[in-house]
């Protein structure tokens, strides 16, 4: 099965197959899916110029990866029966703004804060949405830099504005999420609790270790400039 008659498959499935306008809206959906696609290339393409130009200014890379992910047709059509909307197309760009979805990984707190300034300060960037879950961390621990924005993606028949989630954390931050995501899918299991509270004591603790690492950096830094 091709890669496009798979979407097919599950499209039908969660978006409804059996009427006579699916090839339509199945085509508008292609569409829409190609637009997020755009729009991902187009923040990350941004986040790496980003990146090249502070390794050369600063001789170091304050970003160590960047990730991306388009939400799957069966993530979509669960995420709007959640918010009680009936999943159309019209639907998608109209009341989500996590279809198209990007993780920066950066060396240290104050990289994230200067990495997401530089962002949103390009005239082509609008800011929806920002959360703060560094200065303000989730109950159970969580720590990240959210953004929502919106950019432009120019095709053969104008633009369109599309939005993009970007997700701004340490490798340590990132570390952290990635076991605290296995958690949040094995709910039933008795032990779940403990692990939580594990896992926030552990929160905490990477927290303090990034704000030290950060001290450490900029005494290294301070040391360099009076060798100077």
């Amino acid at each position: 099965m091709s890669d496009t008659q798979e979407r097919e498959k599950l499209f039908k499935e969660f978006f409804g197959g059996d009427d006579g306008d699916f090839v339509t809206r199945f085509e508008s959906f292609q569409a829409l899916m190609v637009q997020y696609n755009c729009a991902v290339r187009e923040v990350r393409t941004k986040f790496e110029v980003l990146n090249e130009e502070l390794s050369y200014r600063t001789s170091r890379n304050p970003i160590e990866s960047i990730s991306s992910r388009i939400k799957t047709p069966i993530s979509i059509a669960g995420k709007l029966r959640r918010l009680g909307i009936e999943p159309t197309v019209e639907a998608i760009s109209d009341h989500l703004n996590d279809v198209a979805g990007i993780r920066v990984i950066c060396s240290f707190i104050d990289d994230i804060y200067s990495v997401a300034e530089m962002l949103a300060k390009q005239d082509d960037i609008t800011v929806i949405q920002i959360k703060d879950y560094i200065r303000k961390p989730k109950l159970n621990g969580y720590r990240s830099y959210h953004m929502i924005v919106e950019v432009p993606v120019f095709f053969s028949d104008g633009k369109k504005m599309t939005r993009v989630e970007i997700q701004l954390r340490t490798v340590a931050m990132d570390f952290w999420a990635s076991l605290e995501h296995q958690m949040k899918y094995k709910k039933e299991n008795t032990g779940m609790p403990e692990i939580a509270s594990e896992l926030k004591s552990c929160a905490e603790t990477i927290a303090a270790t990034d704000a030290r690492m950060l001290g450490i950096r900029k005494k290294i830094e301070a040391l360099q400039e009076q060798g100077k």
